[in-house]
């Protein structure tokens, strides 16, 4: 028999069923006889479910392997889509690659390619066609599948293969997501500890490893999963300073579905590259949230601080974060001696003591002058309840609306000119009322004061937010100082909730910027607004 037909009636009698789905079936590994009788053991090899566009899938890279080896002359398989739906691949391997390698190609489909009985079928018409057919098939389907995909990101659908850490697939929809009830607990140890407690990153992640809890990757493979992590061989399933920070910072947490941070660069190339963070498709209040916006906002703020603990402790000092010099702005420095802790400027300490001064400031005056002043702004808020439960019905607050939204509309109304003004010089260009440089020109400008003006609408959009915002005792900027009323020692959590930034002065004074500075400030032009109308 031929041995071409040979190899085919061995190769089509293996499993018809899983030829269907099988990308290559390889091997001969034995020189055949005079006779043209074939000794060959048949290796099957399947790339199930795994796109034909990637030429690094497994099954297709042990091939290569095994030809680079000498154990494999002879590859077969179903159709070219089922081994090549990458145009210019296809090209490479038949062209150049299996002809270099001395190795034949069989395909039993249609077109039927046996490169050792006839070589030229591949510089035919039939072969490239076929290939640029299955390579544009494959670009459609990428192209419907992502569509699909947007789709559900936009509705706020779930489409990961593996729900975020602290939450399940909902069994009646695998679209939503449900709280895992095994991992919540551990997840708001790790908020207190950070926020309430002042633990490091690396001592949360520390602490977590001391009491056996496994990182999320470990846990997600305990559950039977076949989650893939690169580092995860690594770091062995422990926690590591940036796994804690990944779910303390996951919005995820607030009960917002947020998709779409990776893409894949293409159907052709599959590796996959970080995406802007306004391409991500966020679909707020989709399922149970694990942390509240006040203390999600809370752990930014405090990862937005320069922090740093010392060689073997946990926990961050209590002002690692707050402290700053009035003048040159830069962080203070702590230091111990004689057994008493103070703190002073960086730069003068490290830097030039000819650009700063020494701004220094022992840690039990400043504890005793944060506390104190705390104190006090706390019973000035109390004074203050009345007035604030009264000034929602203020025809002050009314007036201000009225103002913001009539300058709203002006500046939309100038936008929409200046964006119509922009569009007609194209017209006047072509028809040759304008010069290419008065066109150059003119469209400069205008782009520019449509910035300008888009800028000033969303400042607008967002004074007008605050200002419409029901502003009483209740709210949550007054609950978070008024909790504290009787308040006698400073923690971590105290000043993470209350104290923005504490300015250390030359002469050991300071000054305290406090958390809802901004909204006093506007709560003052209200009621003086109002006595002025009254």
């Amino acid at each position: 028999m031929h041995p071409s037909r040979t190899v085919t009636k061995r190769f089509r009698q293996h499993n018809s069923a899983f030829i269907a789905k099988t990308l290559f079936a390889v091997c001969p590994m034995n020189s055949c006889c005079p006779c043209h009788r074939l000794t060959f053991r048949l290796k099957c090899l399947c790339d199930d479910g795994l796109t034909g566009t990637d030429d690094t899938r497994a099954s297709f890279m042990r091939v290569i392997t095994d030809i680079e080896d000498g154990k494999v002359n002879c590859v077969v398989c179903k159709t070219l889509s089922r081994a090549f739906r990458n145009y210019s691949d296809q090209g490479y391997y038949l062209e150049y690659y299996f002809p270099q390698k001395n190795v034949r190609f069989i395909s039993t489909g249609d077109p039927k390619i046996d490169t050792f009985t006839n070589p030229e079928a591949i510089t035919g018409l039939e072969v490239p066609i076929t290939g640029l057919m299955n390579d544009r098939y494959s670009a459609k389907t990428s192209s419907d599948i992502r569509r699909t995909f947007d789709h559900k990101r936009r509705n706020g659908e779930f489409i990961g293969a593996f729900a975020p850490y602290g939450y399940l697939k909902d069994p009646n929809d695998k679209n939503h997501l449900i709280l895992d009830d095994e991992i919540v607990p551990i997840k708001r140890d790790i908020l207190l500890w950070f926020i309430r407690d002042g633990m490091s990153l690396r001592g949360i992640a520390k602490r977590l490893n001391d009491m056996g809890i496994l990182n999320p990757t470990a846990h997600k493979r305990s559950c039977g999963l076949s989650y893939c992590n690169p580092s995860a061989e690594v770091i062995d399933g422990l926690w590591t300073g940036g796994s804690v920070k990944r779910v303390l910072t996951d919005r995820m947490n607030l009960g917002h579905m947020v998709q779409g941070k990776q893409r894949v660069v293409s159907y052709k190339v599959h590796d996959r590259v970080t995406t802007r963070s306004d391409e991500w498709f966020v679909k707020e209040n989709t399922h149970e949230a694990t942390y509240t916006q006040e203390e999600f906002d809370t752990v930014q703020r405090l990862l937005r601080r320069d922090t740093r603990t010392a060689n073997g402790k946990r926990e961050v000092y209590l002002f690692s974060g707050f402290l700053r010099c009035h003048d040159c702005d830069h962080a203070l420095q702590r230091k111990t001696a004689h057994d008493i802790v103070y703190y002073s400027c960086r730069t003068y300490a490290e830097k030039s003591k000819e650009r700063c001064t020494k701004h220094s400031i022992r840690e039990d005056i400043l504890y005793q002058a944060v506390l104190t002043a705390i104190q006090f702004q706390i019973a000035q808020l109390e004074c203050l309840t009345d007035v604030v439960d009264q000034l929602d019905q203020m025809s002050a607050m009314d007036t201000q609306v009225r103002r913001l939204e009539k300058l709203l509309t002006e500046k939309r109304r100038e936008l929409e000119k200046a964006r119509h003004l922009g569009d007609g010089l194209y017209g006047d260009w072509k028809s040759g009322l304008m010069t290419q440089d008065a066109f150059v020109r003119r469209s400069a400008k205008y782009s520019e004061q449509e910035t300008q003006l888009c800028e000033t609408i969303a400042n607008l959009k967002d004074e007008h937010r605050r200002a419409t915002q029901v502003v009483t005792s209740e709210s949550h900027m007054f609950a978070d100082f008024l909790k504290h009323k009787n308040l006698q020692q400073l923690d971590r959590s105290v000043l993470t909730e209350l104290v923005q930034t504490i300015y250390v002065h030359e002469g050991k004074t300071i000054t305290i910027v406090f958390q809802l500075e901004d909204e006093l400030q506007r709560l003052m032009k209200l009621v003086e607004m109002d006595g002025s109308t009254a």
